[in-house]
Formats: structure tokens, sequence, C-alpha cells
């Protein structure tokens, strides 16, 4: 009998990647095959296994004694109504005693049986005591001395005198020299001034420089009338003139230091040998004045 004929079907070509097909023969070629196919069985059958064989059991039911009370849940909360108020301060403060703030409660160290110095202590081998102190005042038209005597006695009986004599200056005289004068010091410095005014058609008129020497503090300059600066003394720390900047100065051009003021400076620092100028008065007169020298002087005796 022969087949009716029809349209051919051609199954498609599958293939398979190389190194599947690489595997499969050398699994063949061992013989692992077979035990390739087993272990992807017991994969898959695995879980199905376990998921049918694990079983509930009921949880046991405690059965309570016919006498015990009720068990109450852990979700079951009793709320109790909270009253705080305010503490006794008797029983917060039953364990402190009362103080009194305005008693002295730390004491000075006792020493009235102590001695500093006492004879044979400490090395010293004897002490003196001031057993008396007179005091005499005179007063005079143009001072007034004091005059102090001190009496002192030794452990062995040698008594000293010490006489002090003060001035109304409150400078002690020479103890030894029997009441002798104190001379009296200062710091006088030499000042060149230069002065120099605009006329009204814009000219300029220089004045002829003027020195003066020994000015001492303090000390208008140029003059009472035209108290531009004002000499001040020196410096206790750097020993340089002071100069005390009047207001009516306008403007300051040089180099010094400024001691005080924030937006015009009142008291400057000069350097003997480096001039200021400072514009004065509503003419706008300008004043150059160079300090030149600063040395001590003598000013009289006290």
């Amino acid at each position: 009998m022969k087949r009716p004929k029809g349209p051919e079907l051609k199954l498609p070509d599958l293939k398979f990647p190389p190194f599947l097909v690489d595997l499969y023969w050398d699994l063949r070629d061992r013989r692992l095959l077979p035990l390739v196919v087993l272990a992807i069985v017991a994969i898959i059958a695995v879980p199905f296994l376990l998921a049918g064989g694990s079983e509930q059991q009921p949880a046991p039911v405690a059965v309570a004694p016919p006498n015990a009370a009720p068990v109450r849940s852990a979700s079951e909360l009793t709320v109790v109504r909270a009253t705080p108020g305010l503490r006794d301060y008797r029983k917060r403060l039953r364990d402190r005693s009362p103080t009194d703030p305005f008693r002295q409660h730390y004491t000075a160290p006792d020493l009235s049986g102590s001695q500093l110095g006492s004879p044979g202590d400490n090395g010293f081998e004897s002490s003196s005591t001031v057993t008396s102190t007179s005091t005499s005042t005179s007063t005079s038209s143009d001072s007034t001395t004091t005059k102090t005597t001190k009496t002192t006695k030794g452990a062995d009986g040698a008594t000293t005198k010490t006489e002090t004599t003060t001035h109304g200056n409150g400078l002690p005289s020479d103890p030894e020299g029997g009441g002798g004068a104190v001379t009296l010091y200062s710091f006088a410095i030499n000042v060149q001034i230069t002065r120099t005014a605009t006329n009204p058609d814009g000219t300029k008129d220089q004045g002829e420089p003027e020195v003066r020497k020994g000015v001492l503090p303090p000390s208008a300059l140029p003059s009472e009338k035209a108290q531009v600066v004002t000499y001040m003394g020196i410096s206790p720390k750097t020993r340089m003139p002071l100069l005390l900047v009047s207001d009516a100065v306008t403007a300051v051009f040089g180099e010094a230091k400024c001691l005080s003021g924030t937006e015009t400076c009142q008291l400057l620092e000069v350097e003997p040998g480096f001039p200021m100028t400072f514009v004065y008065g509503p003419g706008g007169a300008r004043y150059k004045i160079n300090v030149l020298k600063v040395e001590p002087v003598t000013t009289g005796h006290s």
C-alpha cells in the first residue's frame, strides 16, 4: 500500500551550544550521566517531600487547677491615676540640719603661741623688738617736716635708735646727712619750630625756624596763645617725648606713634629728629615741630 503523497514536513534543526554538547559526551564517556540525572531529580523532589512531611501538631492545652485564680493575659494593662503633687520639704530635707548663712564657718589658724625667728631657732641667735616709736612734726612757711624716731632693743640688751626725716613732698631725706635736701630732676627738650601761613592770594609765607632749648613739661608749643601741642614729658617705657595735640588741630603729618585717640590722635609719642607738621586754626597755618634732643636737667631741691 502506497502512502498518499503530500507535503513533506521537515523538522527544524535544533542546535545546542557547543559547551553543552561537549559536556554531554564527556559525562557519557565517563559514565556519569545517570548520576547527574539522579541529582537533578533529587533537587526537584526534595522541596516537595519536605513540604508534605511537616504536619503542625496542636499545642497542648494547659489545664488549670480548680482553685487557681484566673490568669490575666499579658495584653491586659492596669491604669492607675497619678497624683504626684509636691513633696513635703520636711521629708526631702530630713537628713540635713539647718545652718546660719551669716555665721563664720571657717576660722584662721591660731598663731598666738608661735614666734618667728626665736633665739636659737632657725639659725637666729638674737631677736629684736620695737619698744617705742616717736613722731614729731614741724611746719614752716614753705614745707612740712616730719621726724620719726624708732627705738629697738635686742636680746643682748643693746638699744638701737633710727631716725627718719620726711618732707612735705613725701620724699625722705638722707638719714646720715642730717636732713639734707633732695635733688629733683626732669627731662627737658630742645625743639625747632617753623610756622608757614597761607595768604589770601594763595601764596605761602614761611617764617624763620626758631630753636628753643630746655623746654620743661608741661609747656605749650609754640606759645600760650597758639597752643598747637603741649610737651608732657617722656614715656616711662621708651623714653620718647610725649606731645598732647590741641583740639584746634585739623590735620597731622609725620611719623609718630599714637597713644590715645580714635578718630583724631590726642597723644603722640615722637622720636627726636623726626619732624611733625600740624595744621592749626581756621586759617590752616602749618607748624613744623622737630624735637632735637632730650636730656635730664635739675629742677631744684626739696
